[in-house]
């Protein structure tokens, strides 16, 4: 007869105790229960051993996991996880096997199971993004053709102090170059930190910020004394759209990253929070893996630019025929008997004014487009595709 499901029990105990009695062959009793003779060895060896609660069902899974996380394994995971409390499994997986390259280490998906079951995986509520725009910034694809700079938003330290960090890296490799918290976020106190970037790594061909000050301005062409100052040192400026953060997508990310890591909750004092910094810089530049970068760290990615700053600011030189104009101490230049206000961030520097197909000029500072002049002597600042910048005609 088959196994009544509620009855299971019961069956087990007159089958162990038919044969035990041996009354009966052992034939017979596994014909009159319904199993093989396999089972019934069974099910009478474990009632002999343990008694009834040897004839209770038991887990089918394997008391031994060949491939299994040993402890030692499990404990160093926890350990880098709680050194780097914003590191997935892929990034804690990388690092293991960079440090630790002797040793087989599971997969991403076991890793981050290891941190589900100690309590250490946030879910996260999935949000719509929008996608970002065509423009004309150019694609990084190589160390040092584009470099970002931005402030990550202010906030105080324990003491009430406000904290201004300025962050600069190369968008290909991430490198962070420099990670600085200044005393004013203007320019007089950003140039000093990006002239020692270009001492120390060299100039990039261009560099990306948003529209705020100190990076731009409303005068003529966008510009500020910071980004007159960057065309002096052979660097063009590169403006994102208004509204167009994502535009800067890869230096976002890592201020969301830095915020995570070095001030939630912010230090007790800038020079801790400073110390937060330089220590969150060396991480994130030699020890963090980068998913975009196959795992591997910035720095095998980065090389100091080709090109080496010379420590001199050079006025921007024109071609043949342009007309050299030197901006007047409010911002002017004088034109066909007429003054044309450009901007107070060019006081001082040469403008070159080309004559066009069409009968009117236009006016550029080195390869920054700022305008035309129109029939009246009156500059047009035509509204030009995001960061097209035209260089002047030859």
């Amino acid at each position: 007869m088959a196994w009544k499901e509620t009855h299971v029990m019961d069956e087990r105990l007159m089958l162990a105790a038919e044969w035990l009695a041996g009354d009966l062959s052992k034939a017979e009793i596994c014909r009159r229960y319904g199993v093989s003779r396999k089972t019934g060895y069974k099910i009478a060896g474990r009632y002999e051993l343990v008694g009834p609660a040897g004839l209770l069902d038991r887990s089918r899974a394997p008391h031994v996991h060949p491939n299994a996380v040993g402890e030692e394994e499990e404990a160093m995971i926890l350990a880098l996880r709680a050194k780097h409390p914003s590191w997935g499994p892929k990034k804690i997986k990388a690092r293991l096997e960079d440090i630790h390259r002797h040793r087989v280490w599971p997969a991403a998906s076991t890793i981050g199971a290891i941190l589900g079951r100690h309590g250490l995986v946030a879910r996260r509520k999935l949000r719509r993004r929008a996608s970002p725009s065509v423009s004309a910034l150019l694609a990084a694809d190589e160390a040092n053709q584009v470099w970002g700079i931005d402030f990550k938003g202010w906030f105080r330290t324990g003491d009430g102090a406000r904290c201004d960090p300025l962050s600069i890296s190369d968008l290909a490799s991430r490198y962070v170059i420099r990670l600085q918290a200044v005393t004013r976020p203007d320019e007089s106190h950003v140039w000093p930190v990006v002239e020692a970037a270009f001492i120390e790594f060299g100039v990039p061909e261009r560099m990306r910020s948003d529209n705020g000050p100190p990076f731009a301005s409303t005068g003529a062409g966008g510009l500020s004394r910071l980004s007159v100052k960057l065309i002096k040192a052979g660097v063009l400026p590169e403006r994102i759209e208004p509204g167009k953060p994502q535009q800067n997508g890869r230096h976002e990310r890592l201020h969301r990253t830095l915020k995570a890591e070095t001030a939630s909750p912010p230090a007790a004092d800038l020079r801790a929070q400073q110390r937060r910094f330089d220590d969150f810089r060396r991480t994130f530049n030699h020890e963090r893996p980068h998913e975009a970068l196959g795992q591997e760290t910035p720095a095998s990615h980065f090389a100091p630019a080709a090109r080496s700053y010379s420590c001199r600011l050079k006025e921007p030189e024109y071609p043949e025929g342009h007309h050299i104009r030197r901006v007047r101490q409010n911002g002017e230049i004088k034109w066909a008997g007429e003054l044309i206000f450009l901007s107070e961030a060019l006081v001082g520097e040469p403008v070159g004014i080309a004559a066009t197909d069409d009968g009117r000029f236009s006016v550029h500072f080195g390869p920054v487009y700022l305008g035309f002049l129109d029939h009246r002597a009156t500059l047009i600042r035509k509204p030009i595709e995001p960061n097209a910048n035209p260089t002047p005609p030859r």
